[in-house]
């Protein structure tokens, strides 16, 4: 139930940050296919890349933090070994690759940004196989932290 929760709130997320049009997300498309909107004067590569970092930072501290809450205070873990393998279950998580990047992007029109037929905004496999599991080490160093703040809360209120 909190995985899924927590693939709602990613969803959530997405779907409040691209609203009606892939172009307020642009950020999220591949390098060469925001240098092309922004060849073709559909967008501002500098302003996206602006408003990419403004909600990627917010993004991640709300990713990081809803698996911290839910096994702190929902799990009511403490000690660390628990929390850990918690953790590296919500941040390991393949729902972004699989779900979001090639079903719900390659699938849907909301994606598609008018004006710029013919190039591909999907990103390939490889890609994606390449980038997700560089990202699996990554997320399992960043649940050592995680469950340590687990940890820490467990101390503190329970």
């Amino acid at each position: 139930l909190q995985l899924v929760l927590y693939c709602l709130l990613y969803i959530l997320l997405v779907k409040c940050a691209v609203r009606d049009s892939g172009l307020h997300c642009l950020y999220f498309y591949p390098k060469e296919y925001v240098e092309e909107a922004h060849r073709r004067g559909i967008a501002d590569k500098a302003a996206v890349m602006k408003s990419g970092k403004r909600f990627m930072i917010s993004f991640c501290i709300i990713i990081f933090a809803a698996p911290i809450l839910m096994i702190s205070f929902w799990n009511r873990v403490t000690d660390f070994k628990t929390a850990y393998l918690q953790a590296a279950l919500f941040l390991v998580n393949w729902f972004d690759a699989l779900v979001i990047d090639r079903l719900w992007v390659g699938h849907s029109k909301i994606w598609r940004i008018k004006g710029m037929d013919g190039v591909p905004y999907v990103k390939p496999w490889k890609t994606i196989l390449m980038k997700r599991s560089l990202a699996t080490v990554m997320y399992l160093i960043v649940a050592l932290a995680a469950a340590g703040i687990v940890v820490l809360i467990g101390k503190l209120c329970f």
